[in-house]
């Protein structure tokens, strides 16, 4: 068997346009299971293994046969010397899965092979974790896994028996399959099953010498009982094939949440040395995340809550969010957090109000957060009061926070939530604020209904409901990337291709033909080599104009005297010249390949649209404010090829600046549509000179007034 890998479809870069596809339905029902290395010896952590594998297998209907060498008998069943010696049943079919308890995972590799083995974990560790030679071997056993004939798929090394967990069965509804690279962090969630929440499957994937992370989110989107994936994420091994497995889940509607380590140099380190990866760019990583739908969150607690929630709630019937408490503190409070996470708290109607407050004194506002003041929770008018809310039609999300058990009343409002939960397909979420959470109302009431989504805290509450909202837009909307992904060059590859030359860093004039080639607008300009050239050319731009010194590797021109604007006539341009050249000597620049004589560009709002190179996703494009305080200003957003104009413009309204670009205080509104197109013509020269063209920064890029585009007045391009 070898499962079905991608398509050959690639985009332009040579990148894979369709996910690998790993059928692993037979790693987690197998119905043959061999233990090579079992034991039963007391006290070995083999023995215990052994024994955890055995009752795995039973609940899941396999049969496990031991191997050992060294043993005939493994508790008391038989035990075989190899994989080849162990007895077919009429019917039965080669292995499915093989774990291994040794060492050397690598020695067996070779049985596996002739055993036809579906699939392998290894526990073993002394991989890329721990250095140079560790690496050295598995590199080694993933060149093994690569080359087997049979199509043998691995998990690990390094990894853990979090698969092979016993997960509950009495539980119903949507489940949360459950992904991490360190297994300790998937604890949290696993323990989720106590509170009535279920699990379907763990995936702890190790240093991913084979299957990774990306596998799993292809296959687990594809399992009608998976209403949620939770992932801990410490390195990404390949970044394409994940975007392209997240995709596959934005495609079904699948959400997937992720804690992705590496925000800071610290995680970063100890995420290379914990499972031998390298973290990429943290602004990367978001950017990468948004445009395919995951939703990124910092705690285990943000990612038990927000999978639970997405996993169970149906679809949301308006993004509308009503804030209900008993106290009006309570609810002011909330209202706060969830307007600063961006929730929409909509103003009820008059007619809502006035509604409410026949069961609400009229002293107390219930516009929106609604304080009840207290006392109607306690009889029949609580129920009236949440009838009514979730009756709205502006209405799709209940939060209900009770700071604290006060009995009888809590009580009756924890049950009257549960109750009008089950009459509607609104979302209900409680926030029960008690540190204790032993009370009735709380581990019985709430938490025995499947309807009301609880929280223990504001927080984790807002931020789960603001990803169930996003997340429901985002799916709504979303248009795969890939589907329009170029997969053959333009015409200007070939020109662009020329003018690179492996690790050097191109003149502003070469750089800007680099600029023509992909039909990006620059001045007009001429380079020359003398004062009297200059002033020939300066006839032909025109004046006003710009005097540049042009020579490979010179960057920050202006910091060293190397430009000269607005003149206005040919003695100024002599004498601009000469400067520029005695300013080249100074600055130590051997020799200048010209002078460009540049067109004066009309003022407009200066942008940044550049190209960088990311250890995981590979190219990227970067847009943002630009000019000569672009370092200090850092107002600018990325985002990872393929994508279309409408993530363009999701960008561009995410920056600080985007109000100059719409006009502002008088300002004529610029012409957004150019920039957007220039964006995507520097995507394309990512995707089709990635591995030419390490860097690029047009800047300034001028966006002119709507209709008269954008101009690249300066470019640097780095080779690799």
């Amino acid at each position: 068997m070898r499962d079905t890998d991608s398509d050959t479809d690639t985009d332009v870069s040579g990148r894979p346009l369709r996910p690998r596809t790993v059928d692993l339905d037979r790693f987690f029902r197998p119905a043959a299971v061999a233990v090579i290395g079992a034991s039963d010896t007391e006290g070995r952590p083999n023995t215990g293994i052994t024994r955890q594998l055995r009752a795995w297998s039973e609940r899941v209907g396999a049969r496990m046969h031991a191997v050992n060498p060294g043993r005939r008998e493994v508790d008391g069943q038989p035990c075989y010397p190899d994989l080849a010696s162990i007895p077919c049943a009429p019917g039965e079919g080669p292995i499915d899965l093989a774990v291994i308890l040794l060492a050397d995972p690598a020695a067996v590799v070779p049985q596996l092979v002739e055993a036809k083995v579906r699939f392998a974990v290894a526990f073993a560790s002394g991989f890329a974790e721990t250095g140079e030679s560790g690496r050295e071997a598995q590199r080694r056993l993933e060149e093994l896994i690569a080359e087997a004939p049979t199509g043998l798929r691995l998990l690990g090394p390094n990894t853990n028996l979090n698969a092979f967990e016993r997960f509950r069965d009495d539980l119903s509804g949507p489940a949360i399959a459950l992904i991490t690279q360190s297994g300790h962090q998937g604890r949290p969630l696993f323990t989720l099953q106590e509170l009535g929440i279920r699990l379907s499957h763990w995936a702890p994937t190790g240093n991913e010498a084979d299957l990774e992370v990306a596998d799993f989110v292809q296959w687990f989107a594809d399992q009608p009982e998976i209403g949620a994936i939770a992932a801990y994420i410490e390195g990404i091994k390949d970044g394409r094939g994940f975007l392209l497995a997240a995709d596959h889940a934005a495609r079904r509607g699948v959400p997937v949440v992720a804690v992705k380590v590496g925000r800071t140099d610290e995680g970063a380190r100890m995420a290379q040395s914990h499972t031998g990866k390298l973290t990429g760019s943290d602004d990367v990583v978001d950017a990468a995340f948004k445009q395919y739908g995951v939703i990124r969150v910092d705690g285990l607690d943000e990612l038990q809550d927000t999978a639970a929630l997405l996993a169970r709630a149906k679809p949301p019937r308006a993004p509308g969010v009503v804030v209900y408490s008993i106290s009006g503190g309570t609810g002011a409070h909330l209202a706060d957090m969830a307007s600063a996470a961006g929730l929409t708290l909509p103003r009820l109607s008059q007619a809502k109000q006035d509604e409410l407050h026949q069961w609400i004194p009229d002293y107390l506002s219930v516009a929106n957060p609604i304080d009840n003041g207290g006392h109607p929770v306690g009889d029949w008018r609580g129920r009236r009061i949440l009838d009514a809310i979730v009756d709205d039609p502006d209405v799709g999300v209940l939060i209900c926070p009770i700071t604290g058990p006060f009995p009888p009343m809590s009580d009756k409002l924890a049950q009257d939530l549960v109750e009008v939960a089950e009459t509607t397909d609104k979302l209900v979420c409680v926030i029960w604020g008690s540190p204790l959470g032993t009370e009735e109302a709380y581990r019985r009431t709430l938490l025995g209904s499947s309807r009301v989504a609880v929280f223990r805290t504001f927080g984790n509450c807002v931020k789960a409901v603001a990803a169930y909202l996003e997340h429901h837009a985002f799916v709504r909307d979303y248009r795969s990337p890939f589907d329009a992904a170029p997969r053959e060059a333009c015409a200007g590859k070939v020109k662009a291709q020329r003018l690179l030359h492996g690790g050097e860093q191109l003149s502003e004039f070469a750089a800007k033909q680099l600029l023509r080639a992909y039909g990006i607008r620059v001045p007009r300009e001429q380079l020359v080599t003398s004062a009297a050239g200059a002033v020939r050319a300066a006839g032909v731009v025109g004046y006003p104009v710009v005097l540049k010194g042009s020579a490979p590797g010179v960057a920050h021109k202006t910091e060293l005297g190397l430009v000269k604007v607005g003149l206005t006539s040919a003695s100024q341009v002599r004498d601009a010249f000469r400067e520029l050249t005695d300013n080249a000597r100074a600055a130590g620049i051997p020799r200048l390949d010209g002078v460009l004589v540049c067109q004066m560009v009309e003022a407009g709002v200066e942008m940044v649209v550049g190209i960088g190179q990311d250890v995981t996703f590979g190219p990227t494009v970067t847009v943002g404010m630009g000019g000569v305080f672009v370092e200090v200003l850092r107002d600018s957003g990325v985002r990872v090829p393929p994508f279309g104009p409408a993530e363009v413009r999701d960008m561009l309204r995410g920056l600080r600046c985007w109000p100059l670009l719409e006009g502002v205080r008088g300002l004529p509104p610029m012409d957004v549509e150019a920039l957007v197109d220039v964006v995507l013509r520097v995507q394309r020269m990512a995707l089709e000179l990635g591995d030419e063209l390490a860097e690029l920064d047009i800047n300034p890029l001028v966006v002119l007034e709507r209709g008269k585009g954008v101009v690249a007045l300066d470019a640097l391009a780095v080779c690799r």
